[in-house]
Formats: structure tokens, C-alpha cells, sequence
């Protein structure tokens, strides 16, 4: 298929501001950390792909046929031509849709440098956005939020969950990552601003992203590859923050030194590093985790760098990278095969690779937690999600008091009301 020959125009700008003003109520895309990352505004291009291949023999096609052009002199990754991502968790799932999406528009905060890019199509005959934004009216809380169980009800999670370290005990599983939702409902249709805005306000040290409806933020990146320098953060056993120092600065300690939590660590952070050493050279992967702080919880996290080889897109090395045993579990087709049977849902595109990836390959892939998928059909309705990786050690009332830990960003993004 002939893929359009789009028009790309990169300007570096002194200052953009906050980033997050910048987010449309819809056709908006949005990945910032810590006030820095992409914000993208309307669609020039979208592509609904069957599989990391399609997906990236699609993206390759319109970067080779786009005309590109920029005043950045030695451009940071992400300034020109981007496309926002969101990946399933099973790929045999044909019924949810991955998909790459092309903004019209790019505001772009990163290492120190701010610019817009501008992306057209010159087949199409709707006019091009403009990169100064008409005023829209600011968002809103989401009014009264009704939640109601998901596939499961806390007991039935808590048996599967039970069944789960069964099936480990009995030999063949080593460890799987279970998955459980909520079902919010508003009075009035949800504004993906308000809690794009109120996650990243909240969770400045996790990766905030909103595509196609899918909003979260998540504190594991799958990997980020730039100018060479290859990174995967790894995360893998959880406990919930009291509030208090001298109780959390305690428990701390106790995950550093939990037994069971580190089990959960090792498989994942083997996993990471065994999908990527066949791109990769130098590789370092620390002797042992250190405890990631976030609001709500505390995690045992591993940051894993790599050099890169040449000839592989960031894209590539998620689809080598997913699924991770930090969201599925190992040995990962049987694991998968107990995900299937167990959690009684679809997952969509929750624990499936999220981010974006510029001309050049370089990119950055979270891992889609600590979010919730917006109803195509009924914007009023949300469903949030959260899971824990079960291994032998595992308690269900203890997996169960750490998932509602995980769902905490999504129910104080949509208010406790």
C-alpha cells in the first residue's frame, strides 16, 4: 500500500510552559515525566496494527516516504516525526486493537531543549491544526463515581489466586501475574485531561500517558532506547505505603529482605535481561534492587543498561521485551495459558507496551499499569486495573490488599466520592 508522503516541520521554541496545558479533551496523546516528555494534538495518521512486525513495517514505510525538516542542530529523541503507541497484552487476542497514532501537532520538553512539530498530510482536505490551540474550556473533576466489581469479585480473585499458587506448588509454574478491574461510572462523560493532569501532579516520578482513551501512570519503563544507550526498569514486588516515615522506612527494609518478594524480583528482572542480550552488548544488571518510593506504594526495582547494536528500533526491542515475567510470569507461555484461564477477562491494552517512537528508532515503552481504559462507547465509564505476580510464597488476602494499593492513582484521579 502507497503510505502518504506527510510534511514534517520541527521548530525549536524557547520555553512551551507546562506541557500538560498544552492536552486537547479529544484526539490528544500524552507522555510526560517530571514536567518533560510529548504532547500530541489531533491525527494525521493512525494505524490499527495486528503485531509488533506490522506495526513497525508500517512506521519504517511512512518515515522513509515523509519529508522531514528541522531547525534543531543535534535534535534530542522525539523532536520531528513520533508516533504515540499502545500495544495488547496477548498478541493472539484479535479482537483488541494495538495501534500507532501520528499527532497533527508536537509540543516536545526534553533534556533541557523545548520544540513544535508540525505534521501534515498533503492528501487530506481538512486544513491542518494550528500549533497555537483554540481556547477550550478547562477541565473538570469527574462527577459522582459509582464502582462496581469487574470479571471478579474480591473473593473469586482471592480463589483464583489461591489456585494460582497451587499450581506452582504442584511443579511447572514458577510464577504468574494475576490481574484484576473495577468498573467506575460517572454521572457525566470523563475528561482525559483531569486525570492525565491529576496522575501527573501526583506521580511526578512515573511515566503519565494518555492514548486513545488509555490513561495511567506507570513507574516500570519496559525499555528506552536513545542515541544508543539502551534501559529497562524493572519492578517486581510491592508493599503499601502507611504514610508515616519511621512505619514506611521499616518496611522498606523488610521488602529489601523479603524472600518471597525477592523470588518475584529475580524472575522478572531475568526475564528482561535474557530478551535483551541478543540486541544489546555491555550489559549491566545490578547484584541486587533497590526500594523505588512512590505515594502509595513502595516496589523493588532494578534498573537494567545496555549499548545497542545496530539495526534495532526501540519498537523492536519491546516486541522483544513482551511480555516481561514482571506482567506475565515464567516459563511465559504457560504462564500466559494460566492468565487466560484464570483471570476471566480480556485485558486489552493494560500491561501492554505504551509510549512513542520517533523517525530514528529511538523511543521510549512503558508498560501500561496503574490505568484505566475509558469506554469507546460510553465516555461516562472507565475500567481500572490492577495485578500481582503470585509465586509460592503468596498469600490471596495479602495479593489482594496490594492490588487495591495499585488501584489508589485511579481512584484519586476519579475522587473517592
Amino acid at each position: 500500500m502507497q503510505r502518504p508522503a506527510l510534511r514534517v516541520k520541527t521548530t525549536e521554541v524557547a520555553d512551551l510552559g507546562d506541557l500538560v496545558v498544552r492536552l486537547a479533551r479529544r484526539e490528544a496523546c500524552g507522555w510526560v515525566r517530571d514536567g518533560a516528555g510529548l504532547i500530541g494534538r489531533g491525527e494525521v495518521a493512525r494505524y490499527k496494527a495486528g503485531s509488533f512486525v506490522d506495526a513497525e513495517r508500517w512506521w519504517t514505510e511512512l518515515v522513509d516516504a515523509a519529508e522531514i525538516e528541522s531547525d534543531l542542530d543535534d535534535p534530542p529523541s522525539g523532536a520531528g516525526l513520533v508516533a504515540f503507541g499502545s500495544f495488547v497484552f496477548d498478541p493472539n487476542n484479535t479482537d483488541a486493537q494495538s495501534l500507532l497514532i501520528v499527532p497533527e501537532i508536537v509540543y516536545g520538553h526534553r533534556n533541557g531543549r523545548s520544540w513544535i512539530t508540525e505534521i501534515s498530510d498533503p492528501t487530506r482536505l481538512t486544513p491542518p491544526l494550528s500549533a497555537v490551540p483554540e481556547p477550550e474550556a478547562p477541565p473538570r473533576p469527574p462527577s459522582t463515581i459509582r464502582y462496581a466489581d469487574g470479571a471478579l469479585s474480591g473473593p473469586q480473585w482471592e480463589g483464583a489466586v489461591a489456585e494460582a499458587v497451587r499450581r506452582i506448588n504442584a511443579g511447572g509454574l514458577d510464577k504468574v501475574v494475576l490481574t484484576r478491574n473495577l468498573l467506575a461510572v460517572a454521572d457525566e462523560d470523563l475528561d482525559p485531561r483531569w486525570l492525565f493532569r491529576s496522575l501527573e501532579t501526583t506521580y511526578r516520578r512515573c511515566w503519565t500517558y494518555l492514548i486513545d482513551g488509555l490513561v495511567g501512570a506507570t513507574p516500570e519503563m519496559l525499555v528506552r532506547s536513545e542515541a544508543g544507550l539502551v534501559t529497562s526498569r524493572v519492578l517486581a514486588g510491592t508493599i503499601r505505603r502507611t504514610g508515616r516515615d519511621d512505619h514506611d522506612l521499616a518496611l522498606a527494609a523488610a521488602l529489601s529482605t523479603s524472600s518471597k518478594d525477592l523470588e518475584e524480583h529475580e524472575y522478572a528482572v531475568r526475564s528482561v535481561a535474557a530478551a535483551l542480550a541478543p540486541y544489546c552488548s555491555g550489559m549491566n544488571v545490578p547484584d541486587a534492587p533497590y526500594v523505588l518510593e512512590l505515594p502509595n506504594v513502595l516496589h523493588l526495582a532494578t534498573d537494567v543498561t545496555a549499548a545497542l547494536d545496530p539495526g534495532t528500533s526501540s519498537l523492536g526491542l519491546a516486541a522483544a521485551l513482551h511480555p516481561s515475567a514482571a506482567v506475565c510470569g515464567t516459563p511465559t507461555d504457560l504462564a500466559r495459558d494460566t492468565i487466560a484461564e484464570l483471570e476471566k477477562m480480556d485485558r486489552g491494552r493494560y500491561t501492554g507496551p505504551v509510549g512513542w517512537i520517533d523517525s530514528r528508532g529511538d523511543g521510549e515503552w512503558g508498560i501500561a499499569l496503574r490505568c484505566g481504559q475509558i469506554d469507546d462507547t460510553d465516555p461516562r465509564q472507565i475500567r481500572v486495573y490492577a495485578g500481582c505476580g503470585i509465586v509460592a510464597g503468596s498469600d490471596p488476602e495479602l495479593e489482594f490488599a496490594e492490588s487495591n494499593a495499585k488501584l489508589v492513582p485511579m481512584r484519586d484521579a476519579l475522587g473517592e466520592n
